[in-house]
């Protein structure tokens, strides 16, 4: 009974959210800019559980993928619509996510900052403002099953069953099953020998 509440309700989001779908194509379509990171600020505003729905019942259209059994909190603004969540996903309130794809299972906690790599600005040539420099974006991988903790801030891959302590800066790749805390984010242990 309850999944078939859960998807009626998933149903109603996508009705809900299906004006906005529209306007969302004629617009990107009509401008031919990516007004991605506009709607998924006004989205954002919407509070509760409800919001959650209805976010994710435009996510499921817009994104790469977005699974819809997962859970995306107030506040929480998306800048790319190459993003992949999966299935079982928290994404808690007052995040900012870029280009990334999130496994199933993980937890990311409240006011995380997944940021679409470590070269998006440019900055060697002092001729030229940093802005007009470019830069490159690079979809970060969180590994399935993984906990980013309260403040993170995530510009490389994290592996498969880690912990990220809260306030810790990843700026290298972190390996399966770590234990990362501090800025810069180092190991301090493997979920393995905690058996």
């Amino acid at each position: 009974m309850k999944n078939l509440l859960k998807a009626y309700v998933r149903f109603l989001a996508v009705v809900s959210v299906s004006p906005l779908l529209l306007l969302y194509w004629i617009i990107g379509a009509r401008l031919r800019q990516d007004m991605f990171a506009a709607f998924s600020q006004f989205l954002s505003l919407f509070p509760g559980k409800l919001g959650s729905y209805i976010r994710i019942g435009f996510y499921r259209f817009t994104m790469t993928a977005c699974d819809p059994d997962c859970f995306i909190g107030f506040g929480t603004i998306f800048s790319h619509a190459d993003t992949n969540i999966g299935s079982g996903t928290y994404i808690g309130p007052q995040s900012n996510i870029g280009m990334c794809e999130i496994g199933c299972n993980t937890l990311i906690a409240s006011g995380v900052h997944i940021v679409s790599g470590r070269e998006q600005h440019h900055f060697s040539d002092l001729q030229i403002p940093i802005q007009q420099q470019g830069g490159v974006f690079i979809k970060v991988s969180i590994g399935e099953d993984s906990w980013i903790g309260n403040g993170a801030i995530v510009m490389a891959d994290v592996g498969r069953k880690c912990i990220i302590g809260a306030g810790s800066v990843v700026t290298k790749a972190i390996p399966d099953y770590s234990i990362a805390v501090g800025n810069p984010a180092s190991v301090i242990r493997s979920r393995l020998d905690l058996k």
